[in-house]
């Protein structure tokens, strides 16, 4: 069965209406919520970037049904992988078990912050791969002592530990990442809804003995609105950026950066990658290309923090009763 989630989106949204929206997404009766984690938004029209973990806390303790999940959090150069698996651990707690730890190899965006500079993108998979393999050291609970190619802990150990394992999901991009993440990583994040791309990782995962069958979790923007003119003029004031796509949106470092790279994007050009307006059907259609490519849980981003309760209100529950009829 898929299962259909919401986007609580740091980059357009403070932290308190963030808890509002989670639990208004519960109630909805969205499967599952997974938050970005950002340090700084996109565009300058977006307009917000709190702390995801901390927003996170305060959602696990506002709902009591929906999974969580970071979509994705990158433990490599702004957070430390022990401090990583110390915030999982300590969510996971507070989720009552409800919590998968996403992680990425990250965006300059956000990276960039802490002045270590922009690696390559084969380094970044090689930090990531050394960051979960000390996050799970970590998740036993035993002290580790760890002196590797990127990070060094000296006599770590987390103390509080969930009584349900946190699962690792390792966002994946093309081949070398597939070969890399599915021995590490319980379950794929993916941004498109590339079929192959699914079949490799679930080759690989049973080519080293992991047989169960791996989480598949996409996410898909859409603009819902009323008024479809309004839907395309938001959507472009606020998500051009997703034109990009994901190998030139990693490497920009600042919100003028993002810009001046989509100076030229035009609101039909938005328009024609993201589904805006009040047709149902126009956005079943466009989610409906990750399932049929494998995924099993899809997160839907609505775009615009000011569109947010009207969305719940008018449209959230006969759109998730339209994309369970038509993938189930």
């Amino acid at each position: 069965m898929t299962r259909f989630g919401y986007t609580l989106m740091t980059e357009q949204s403070g932290p308190k209406e963030l808890v509002r929206y989670a639990v208004s997404a519960e109630d909805a009766g969205f499967d599952f919520e997974v938050s970005s984690d950002h340090y700084s938004p996109w565009l300058a029209a977006q307009g917000h970037s709190p702390n995801a973990w901390t927003v996170l806390g305060a959602v696990a303790h506002a709902t009591e049904r929906v999974e969580l999940f970071t979509y994705v959090t990158c433990p490599t150069m702004r957070y430390h992988p022990a401090i990583v698996a110390q915030q999982a651990a300590t969510l996971q707690i507070l989720a009552d078990g409800r919590f998968t730890l996403g992680v990425g190899s990250g965006e300059n965006l956000n990276e960039h912050v802490v002045g270590m500079g922009w690696p390559t993108v084969a380094r970044r998979h090689d930090m990531l791969r050394e960051a979960i393999q000390i996050i799970r050291e970590l998740f036993t609970g035993e002290v580790v002592d760890w002196k590797g190619e990127y990070y060094e802990i000296d006599s770590g150990r987390l103390w509080d530990l969930p009584d349900v394992p946190v699962a690792i999901a390792a966002a994946v991009s093309g081949e070398r990442s597939v070969d890399m993440f599915a021995p590490l990583a319980d379950h794929l994040i993916a941004v498109e809804p590339n079929r192959d791309l699914v079949d490799a990782w679930h080759d690989a995962r049973r080519a080293t003995g992991l047989a169960e069958q791996a989480r598949v979790i996409g996410q898909i923007p859409i603009c819902w609105d009323p008024d479809r003119d309004k839907a395309v003029e938001r959507a472009h004031d606020q998500f051009r950026w997703f034109a990009g796509g994901w190998a030139v949106n990693s490497d920009l470092p600042t919100t003028a950066g993002f810009a001046g790279a989509t100076q030229f994007v035009r609101p039909e050009d938005t328009a024609g990658a993201i589904p805006c307006g009040p047709d149902l059907d126009a956005i079943v259609e466009a989610v409906s290309k990750y399932w049929e490519a494998g995924f099993t849980d899809i997160a839907l981003v609505q775009i615009g923090d000011e569109a947010q309760e009207l969305f719940f209100k008018e449209a959230a529950e006969p759109l998730l009763a339209a994309l369970r009829a038509a993938a189930n």
